[in-house]
């Protein structure tokens, strides 16, 4: 836990992308980080739900975060996300990561959201490559 959270306080330092949704940790946990956002009026779309791009983003940022809090650097190569429910102004936004499988190079995971009354909302797989470089990270007691 405490590698996952230096890494991910790393990452989140310079991730101006997630700082500015306003993407929040709640939780430091090896393969599964958990993030929240809270839908402002400036993300819904023409319909008066989240933008796609929304979602797809916290998402993003879930997988990174969740596959590199293992300690090696990893980039995402394949994404998709399916919206199950819509999604409105002040609904927040909670993620949880699964590992389907994780070899060496390769892994594969899913990004179940959840909103406040804890329904699962959308749901996003992605594939990721892990580089073999190490993260350096400082670790504070």
């Amino acid at each position: 836990m405490e590698q996952a959270r230096a890494i991910v306080e790393k990452m989140l330092k310079n991730d101006e992308m997630s700082r500015w949704l306003g993407i929040s940790v709640t939780k430091f946990e090896a393969g599964n980080v958990v993030c929240e956002l809270t839908v402002t009026p400036q993300m819904v779309n023409g319909f008066h739900i989240a933008h796609g791009g929304i979602t797809y983003s916290l998402a993003d940022s879930a997988l990174a975060f969740s596959v590199n809090s293992y300690g090696i650097h990893a980039v995402s190569v394949e994404t998709s996300i399916s919206h199950l429910k819509p999604v409105h102004v002040n609904d927040v936004l909670r993620t949880e990561t699964t590992q389907l499988s994780l070899t060496k190079n390769i892994g594969v995971y899913l990004v179940a959201f959840y909103n406040q009354d804890n329904t699962e909302v959308a749901s996003f797989k992605g594939t990721i490559y892990r580089t073999g470089k190490p993260w350096e990270v400082e670790f504070f007691s």
